[in-house]
């Protein structure tokens, strides 16, 4: 853990296939021990920042308790609690908070922000969701395949849906780099950015990852071991544009039928959740009124199904941060 010591852990192409598979069984060694009762205090005596100019459900709470596990000190910090480009510039507020706390957590818009956190503040800081990549739930994620399937070698991740967004990006990128085939199924309106497309290959042809992106989704989804989807539009835009987006998007919903054209029996589906599957949400309950579907992206049935492991998935966001947060901070060994 020696080279992971004071970096920071901002986006998973700033470090090695060795490196990111170091984090991942280091978070599977963490979750051995969470679960047996372990003690590992990597952290006793540090002090963290919590900044969140975005909300955050399973990013706040992993970084919480990852840290108070850890024996560190956790100060949280919302949008409306700090000045952060507004009236005091980035930079001086990272100086600042380097000065008092011997990490930050960052979650907000641009990638840019965190990285000026970082070269400002002088202590590590962790990305916990920008608008361009999602850093941490990517160790989560291929902690969770490597758990389910006992190795990341020669499995196939299939992403359906909506792939112009930070999580479709990241994980075709953390694939490359890993040497996992990653499958993209999206409309051509929706798939990755050429730029993220091209920073793939680059890796993929270093590590032999088949990277395939497609319109076609029993295509992608063929002998597939992981099928991954999220939700189709962001929460926060207007729900005019739902109807559109409905109608595009239908055709790559994971529902049974589609989770049988992978042929494979062993196929676990993943979500980084929160997920639109049912009408247990008011969000939900007003696109149902509006345009008739029970379910956007997954289904009920299967999102609660034999192959689902979307809960798994979202307990290993403790888990990785946990290992991030020890590697990049603690004196691990």
């Amino acid at each position: 853990m020696a080279g992971f010591k004071g970096k920071s852990f901002l986006k998973t192409s700033d470090y090695t296939k060795f490196e990111l598979e170091t984090l991942i069984d280091f978070s599977i060694e963490l979750k051995h021990k969470k679960r047996h009762q372990l003690p590992h205090p990597y952290l006793k005596g540090k002090n963290i920042a919590l900044i969140f100019e975005k909300p955050s459900t399973r990013t706040r709470a992993a970084f919480s308790v990852a840290a108070k596990d850890l024996g560190a000190h956790v100060d949280t910090y919302s949008a409306g609690d700090f000045h952060l480009g507004v009236k005091e510039s980035i930079a001086d507020t990272a100086q600042v908070l380097g000065r008092m706390y011997d990490g930050i957590e960052f979650r907000g818009f641009q990638q840019a922000h965190v990285e000026t956190l970082s070269l400002a503040s002088g202590v590590p800081v962790w990305n916990g969701l920008t608008d361009e990549w999602h850093p941490t739930q990517m160790i989560a994620d291929f902690m969770t395949l490597k758990e389910h399937f006992g190795t990341l070698e020669g499995k196939t991740l299939t992403y359906v849906g909506d792939a112009r967004n930070n999580v479709a990006h990241d994980l075709l990128v953390t694939g490359a780099i890993l040497g996992v085939n990653i499958h993209i199924a999206a409309p051509e309106s929706a798939q990755p950015d050429l730029e993220v497309q091209h920073l793939a290959e680059t890796f993929a042809a270093k590590s032999g990852a088949q990277l395939h992106i497609t319109n076609n989704v029993q295509e992608a989804v063929y002998q597939t071991d992981v099928i991954y989807t999220d939700v189709w539009l962001s929460m926060g835009r207007e729900t005019s544009e739902w109807g559109s987006r409905i109608e595009l998007m239908l055709p790559y919903q994971v529902n049974a039928e589609l989770l049988a054209q992978t042929h494979q029996p062993h196929t676990i589906v993943m979500h980084c959740l929160p997920a639109f599957h049912d009408l247990e949400t008011k969000t939900a309950q007003t696109l149902y009124q509006q345009f008739g579907v029970e379910a956007m992206e997954i289904t009920d049935e299967v999102f609660n199904g034999k192959h689902s492991v979307v809960f798994e998935q979202a307990e290993n966001r403790l888990h990785s941060i946990k290992a991030i947060l020890a590697a990049t901070l603690g004196d691990v060994f």
